[in-house]
């Protein structure tokens, strides 16, 4: 996750179980400006569900890259048609990682989250996201890699892997966050003082930025000299930038009934196109190249912006009953534990059953995800009510 929620990896805009006033309906223009939920006098503002119902549903995708991917990785089933079924689940999926981003961003870069000052917006995030990047870390070295699997880790391939942030697949999105959450307090006056079309232009370019920089490597590989991206724990976070920008860009843009349903039509084409792309990569190396299929390529990102954008204006829509404002608040929140430990849920799964871990029936792939989606919830939502415990989830 490759992918925010996930701290919660986004936090949540606020804590009140009562939904929100019956928002602004634009059905007559194409895209308005929601002025967003207001905060009752004297307490909290009240949530955004729409963009609890997007977390809630991009880690169900993140979990779904996780498990199917051991499908998508047995080079000798390419073609078949479990191979690309589970090629559209995780491709299919792929844009979760920065749409966590951007719903992070249409937080942490609130003015409001910076009132105190940069020392005061360091000590809470880092509070929270420290503990728990040091723990997960020691749980998948020690229990999964060295206990369960039987690796032998010796300190000079420990430190290669930190370094790479590498040390257990989606562990890389902690340093990925904690990067983004240095450049907030520098990126929030900024934004804020220039208004939506200083955050629009400044998402643009940055997202543009960061399509080309990853359309280089293809090319030049086409062309016979190899010049990767390089990445490690402590740049992860750049080609993420204008995800977090546009996340806070975005955050208010309202389209009417139809311009959401054709952006919902769009990202579903380009996510189409996506898949088929990948499942035909080594026939077209200079499709490949112009448009990688990764959370970073040019397709995801239009795609990612597209269901963001429907997510926003269908939320504003809805009247959110009590009841389903409180489910979706409650998954929301356990949203950034159920990114923690959902690989550790399926490691045992494919320690217990062989067929889960040779990865080449969709059948029983099938069957494992929603129990590992349910078992991490769980755990994700009983850990919240443990006093210390709760500290990591």
């Amino acid at each position: 996750m490759t992918a925010s929620h996930p701290v919660n990896v986004a936090p949540a805009a606020g804590s009140g179980p009562a939904p929100s006033p019956a928002p602004h309906r634009p059905d007559a223009a194409t895209v308005t400006t929601d002025p967003g939920p207001q905060r009752p006098a004297g307490g909290p503002p009240p949530r955004e569900y729409g963009l609890d119902a997007l977390r809630v549903v991009a880690i169900c995708g993140v979990v779904a890259i996780h498990v199917f991917g051991v499908i998508v990785g047995q080079d000798d089933l390419r073609g078949n048609l479990g191979w690309w079924v589970a090629t559209a689940i995780d491709i299919g999926a792929i844009w979760t990682v920065p749409a966590f981003i951007m719903i992070s961003g249409a937080f942490v870069l609130d003015p409001r989250a910076h009132r105190a000052g940069p020392a005061a917006f360091y000590r809470k995030r880092f509070a929270r996201i420290l503990p728990a990047m040091i723990v997960w870390h020691v749980v998948y070295v020690v229990v999964v890699r060295m206990a369960m699997r039987g690796e032998e880790m010796s300190l000079t391939l420990l430190t290669r892997l930190l370094i790479d942030g590498k040390v257990f697949t989606a562990l890389y999105f902690l340093w990925l966050i904690a990067g983004l959450y240095v450049l907030a307090p520098v990126l929030a006056p900024f934004l804020h003082a220039g208004g939506r079309h200083r955050a629009l232009v400044t998402a643009g370019v940055a997202l543009g930025w960061t399509m080309v920089a990853y359309m280089i490597p293809g090319i030049a590989l086409i062309l016979g000299d190899s010049r990767p991206n390089i990445l490690t724990s402590w740049n992860r976070w750049w080609p993420y930038v204008g995800f977090f920008i546009a996340g806070w860009a975005l955050r208010r843009i309202v389209l009417n009934r139809l311009w959401t349903a054709l952006a919902l039509l769009g990202a579903g084409l380009l996510l189409a196109e996506a898949i088929w792309q990948f499942g035909v990569a080594p026939q077209h190396r200079l499709l490949q190249a112009t448009f990688p299929v990764m959370a970073t390529g040019t397709l995801v990102a239009a795609a990612t912006l597209l269901i963001f954008m429907a997510s926003v204006s269908i939320g504003s829509r809805v009247t959110w009953r009590p009841a389903v404002g409180r489910l979706v608040t409650r998954l929301s929140d356990a949203s950034f534990g159920v990114f923690l430990i959902h690989l550790l849920v399926f490691e045992v799964f494919r320690q217990l059953i062989p067929d889960v871990e040779a990865g080449r029936s969709l059948e029983v792939i099938g069957l494992t995800y929603p129990a590992v989606l349910v078992i991490s919830f769980a755990v994700s939502m009983l850990a919240s009510k443990i006093p210390y415990v709760r500290a990591v989830f």
